[in-house]
């Protein structure tokens, strides 16, 4: 059944910064190349640095980085540093007042800090709140610092369905971080029923669906020059708050993780269609 085409591909190739508008890329079993390939770890505790913590790690949505080799990463004040610049770590670090390191392998066991997202929208970011955990990469090959599988994808028809519901009248996709935006038709929130089904993207790329997206605080952190905007979580929070994965709690959901079944390239203006 044809569900309509790609209407953008977007790439992060350093975890939590923000990322590329690309026309074309590569799909591999780990996802687009080059997409989350790199991440910032935190010379003190060990772990990897993640806005889903906005209280530590909110700052890193002011960084862009782009390429896949070597990856350049703009600062905040415009001037660049490329991931393979000996002074690399030392510019981040102070850019973002933390001790940091940029590191192309997860750690052992790595975990995800993930603040809990109502307590975020009841305190603000500026205050720390409860946080739960969880492995990093559970559905993906090893090596990448993707969040559970690896690929996500967001429609247009639940982006419409949502700017629908803030006061603002529109939801940049921007907030949501997906990999490939499909342009739909319908009310949105069609993801929920693609889990365990196919989308062919183009004449090469074959993805299963696993699961609903749950959303944690990063849709609602100022993007860039996007300001902060609460109601990219207060608005799925009240439209369609559903059980992710077995054993979980409902929760706020957009879009979709898949894996890759047959690997390939992938265009803007490619068919999707859905078996």
């Amino acid at each position: 059944m044809l569900l309509g085409q790609i209407a953008g591909i977007r790439r992060y190739p350093v975890k939590s910064l923000l990322g590329e508008e690309l026309d074309a890329a590569e799909v591999r079993a780990g996802g687009l190349v080059g997409d989350r390939r790199l991440a910032l770890l935190d010379r003190v505790s060990g772990r990897v640095a993640s806005a889903k913590n906005p209280y530590r790690w909110r700052a890193l949505l002011r960084l862009r980085a782009a390429g896949a080799g070597p990856v350049r990463i703009v600062l905040p004040d415009g001037r660049t540093v490329g991931a393979d610049d000996d002074r690399v770590d030392a510019v981040l670090s102070e850019v973002l007042g933390e001790p940091v390191t940029l590191v192309d392998t997860p750690p052992p066991d790595a975990v995800l800090e993930r603040s809990r997202p109502e307590a975020v929208l009841a305190a603000g970011v500026t205050v720390p709140v409860p946080m739960d955990e969880g492995r990093l990469g559970a559905a993906a090959p090893p090596g990448s610092f993707v969040d559970f599988a690896p690929l996500h994808l967001v429609t247009t028809a639940t982006l419409r369905r949502l700017g629908a519901a803030v006061p603002a009248g529109v939801v940049d996709p921007a907030r949501y971080r997906p990999n490939l935006l499909l342009d739909t038709e319908g009310a949105g929130f069609a993801e929920n029923d693609w889990v365990g089904r196919e989308l062919r993207l183009g004449d090469e790329v074959v993805l299963r669906m696993l699961a609903p997206t749950p959303r944690c605080a990063v849709p609602t952190l100022a993007h860039g020059p996007l300001p902060r905007d609460p109601d990219a979580l207060r608005a799925p929070a009240r439209l369609n708050r559903v059980v992710p994965l077995p054993g979980l709690a409902a929760q706020p959901c957009v879009g979709g993780y898949a894996q890759v079944v047959r690997p390939g390239q992938v265009r803007v203006g490619d068919p999707v269609r859905l078996d």
